[in-house]
Formats: structure tokens, C-alpha cells, sequence
């Protein structure tokens, strides 16, 4: 995740703070439910996570992936404007 949505002034941005909500409650869920490795980085700055799952990834991680997705699926429906979501292959 890379960027402010851009919705209202930093601090007052109800789109940012619900997808950094979304964020971190996937990689705190990931930490605590599931044995999978993972390593991220946080810069408040530039408002960049990157979070990389090592290795096997467990059912549960999947999971918890899909409804983090469903999660910004749904925010882009009401704020399309100041979403963007793209899917890569890595």
C-alpha cells in the first residue's frame, strides 16, 4: 500500500484510516492466528506497508488475504475516487 487517499486533510482522512484499519488488522491477525513468516515495513511518512508473506502460506493466511481484499472491495465502492487497487503476480 502506497499513498494518502487524498478524501480530507491528513489526520481528518476517514478513507486512509479505514485502509490502514484494514491493513494492519490483516498483519496483526496473520501474526497471531498463523505459524506463516512474513516480513513488512511501515514508513508513516510517505504512507507506504509493504508486507510479504515467506514461503508456504497457510489456509488460514489465504483467508485472511481474501477478506482483507473483500475489505478494500468495499471501501472502493463508496470512495472509487480515492481508491486504487491493482493485483500482481510476484
Amino acid at each position: 500500500m502506497a499513498g494518502h487517499a487524498g478524501y480530507a486533510e491528513e489526520g481528518e482522512d476517514i478513507v486512509c484510516a479505514a485502509v490502514s484499519s484494514i491493513a494492519l488488522n490483516t498483519i496483526n491477525s496473520i501474526e497471531t492466528f498463523t505459524e506463516d513468516k512474513f516480513e513488512y515495513t511501515v514508513n508513516e511518512n510517505d504512507a507506504v506497508i509493504n508486507y510479504i508473506l515467506k514461503g508456504a502460506k497457510s489456509s488460514e493466511s489465504l483467508l485472511l488475504l481474501k477478506s482483507f481484499v473483500l475489505g478494500l472491495n468495499g471501501l472502493y465502492e463508496n470512495y472509487s475516487e480515492f481508491i486504487k487497487i491493482a493485483f500482481k503476480e510476484v
